[in-house]
């Protein structure tokens, strides 16, 4: 009998990835039209993986380990990596989260292949610094030597994603910083980066922390209700983010791939 030849979906999407991001590595050579089309290519791919195309069991809800304490929240499982781009997932413990960071100059996707995550997107208003706007007063106060460390960002989006969802997408202008937070339970998804990380080419990973504003308990002043509402409506997701060091609660674990070989 012939033997079986099929190839497994995450090469195909390994394969599609190269193709798709090469054309991001030589931008004066992009045609939009053909990078959209790989690109939507490659996003119906990604949505097709599961938990069993990669030989990945769910993990438990539950702690059963007396040492559980000492486990990382966070595991990583790595596929491959080349210059166009890195593709691994990342296992999330019950109550985990990955502290809200950011991907400079990347394109991304993420695609749960079990469980369920939250996912809070932003934007930076500004990219660079320091910023141009006047910062509002924080609660508790931020320390004047902190201002260099200030980003004045748009909240885009809150939303659950499970096995059943599309990928969550991410470009170096839109939703490139982002917290991934386990729901209900233990989860998992399918990390893809495009370029990957990589300090020495500025590509570095620069986590943050949601600052609170301080709230005016007078609420007055000569403007009339319509102007103020404007303006309210205009500030409610603009959002003030202080970049932190790593947390000290949060690290990331190592696991090996138990699936497919992958080859590009």
């Amino acid at each position: 009998m012939p033997r079986n030849n099929k190839t497994p979906l995450i090469q195909k999407i390994a394969k599609q990835a190269f193709m798709t991001f090469k054309c991001l590595k030589y931008p004066s050579n992009v045609d939009n039209t053909n990078f959209a089309e790989k690109q939507a290519e490659l996003n119906s791919l990604v949505t097709a993986i599961r938990a069993a195309d990669l030989k990945i069991s769910p993990r438990e809800s539950k702690v059963t380990s007396g040492t559980a304490e000492q486990q990382p929240p966070v595991s990583y499982m790595h596929i491959c990596e080349t210059e166009m781009f890195s593709m691994g997932v990342f296992l999330l413990r019950t109550g985990a989260s990955i502290p809200l960071h950011d991907h400079p100059g990347m394109n991304g996707m993420l695609k749960v292949i079990y469980g369920k995550v939250s996912i809070r997107c932003f934007d930076k208003v500004e990219s660079g610094h320091p910023v141009s706007a006047a910062p509002p007063r924080f609660d508790p106060p931020l320390p004047p030597n902190q201002n260099d460390s200030l980003w004045r960002t748009v909240l885009r989006s809150v939303a659950e994603y499970s096995e059943t969802s599309g990928p969550c997408l991410l470009t170096p202008q839109r939703d490139n910083l982002h917290q991934v937070e386990a729901v209900d339970g233990p989860a998992a998804f399918l990390d893809i980066l495009a370029p990957p990380y990589d300090p020495d080419a500025g590509r570095d990973c620069h986590y943050y922390r949601v600052l609170q504003i301080q709230v005016d308990p007078a609420g007055t002043g000569e403007k009339g209700n319509q102007d103020q509402q404007e303006e309210k409506e205009g500030k409610e997701n603009e959002m003030w983010l202080l970049e932190v060091s790593q947390p000290e609660d949060f690290w990331c674990g190592g696991e090996p791939y138990p699936g497919p070989v992958v080859s590009v």
